[in-house]
């Protein structure tokens, strides 16, 4: 994307958050990586988000966070939006990473600063300060993960700032996303930051959703939104029934731990997680593959296994 223009034009839909396939050793595996990029591409996905929390990107030093972002914008080129997490705890590094996100051509995703008692005309200040930095624009994470939740009201204040082009919204409480939904809509991209409570921000009007389990489940979380897309929203549920299994596991189990395991279990490219996580072994893994197979054995599903 050359602009903020074009990154507005084309945000939308459904976009994998593709993990990072870590070898045992820590290393990165790049030919799993592009692969994995590649698949997503290839069945119809919107977009693609590298390096979120899920892309473990607290594990990775700015160097590699740097050269994973060249790496990925090598293989996907122009073929779809790109959304590049540059958020981190020193600003020198966002920064950094968010200029670079933009000059090659994908969308900085932004988190608030996790420092200990940051305010909310602080955090404003800081998103002013990011904004400009990137000719896409930027994406703001709201990701109570990090310890900081941003309120309805100072997600406003920030979707006053020039430059900003959305928000990937990880607080999915209705209420807060009936706020969102109807005084947002418009001024900025809105995106569900997970597929484990989608339906609700879609109904509500949002723009898209960004999918962590599509790494392992493609076919069939690809085939619930693009339901919920036409409106059919009878066809959505029934078809979301089908893996509540699945994330029941994977609340349970972490995730991208459960994710990985569950693409290796495919054939895909889903490698090891990098420390503090730790793989899937035992019952845990025998719990996911018990899932995988359950889902196989429904022919809605439209999942299969690696033989």
């Amino acid at each position: 994307m050359k602009d903020i223009v074009e990154c507005r034009a084309r945000l939308r839909g459904i976009f994998n958050i593709t993990v990072t396939p870590f070898h045992r050793d820590g290393g990165f595996d790049w030919a799993g990586l592009s692969r994995n990029i590649e698949r997503v591409i290839g069945l119809g996905f919107d977009g693609i988000l590298i390096g979120g929390t899920y892309g473990e990107f607290p594990a990775m030093t700015a160097d590699e966070r740097a050269q994973m972002f060249r790496h990925v914008m090598e293989v996907v080129g122009d073929k779809v939006p790109v959304m590049l997490c540059s958020a981190g705890s020193d600003a020198r590094d966002v920064k950094a990473l968010t200029e670079l996100a933009g000059d090659l051509g994908g969308l900085p995703m932004v988190t608030p600063p996790f420092v200990s008692e940051v305010t909310d005309d602080q955090i404003v200040d800081f998103f002013r300060d990011m904004a400009p930095l990137s000719k896409t624009g930027v994406l703001i994470y709201n990701a109570p993960g990090i310890g900081i939740t941003l309120s309805p009201s100072t997600i406003e204040r920030l979707a006053d700032i020039e430059g900003i082009v959305g928000i990937k919204q990880g607080d999915l409480t209705p209420t807060v996303i009936d706020q969102i939904a109807n005084r947002l809509a418009g001024r900025i991209k809105l995106f569900c930051a997970s597929d484990l409570g989608f339906l609700g921000p879609m109904m509500a009007g949002f723009d898209g959703i960004s999918s962590t389990n599509s790494g392992a489940l493609p076919e069939l979380i690809l085939k619930i939104f693009r339901a919920v897309e036409s409106g059919d929203g009878h066809l959505a549920r029934d078809l979301n029934r089908l893996w509540y299994p699945f994330r029941a596991v994977a609340r349970s189990l972490g995730q991208p731990q459960a994710v990985k395991a569950a693409m290796n279990l495919r054939g895909f490219d889903g490698g090891s997680v990098r420390l503090p996580l730790r793989d899937l072994v035992g019952d845990d893994l025998d719990s996911v593959a018990e899932m995988l197979a359950a889902l196989a054995a429904d022919p809605d599903a439209g999942i299969t296994l690696a033989r």
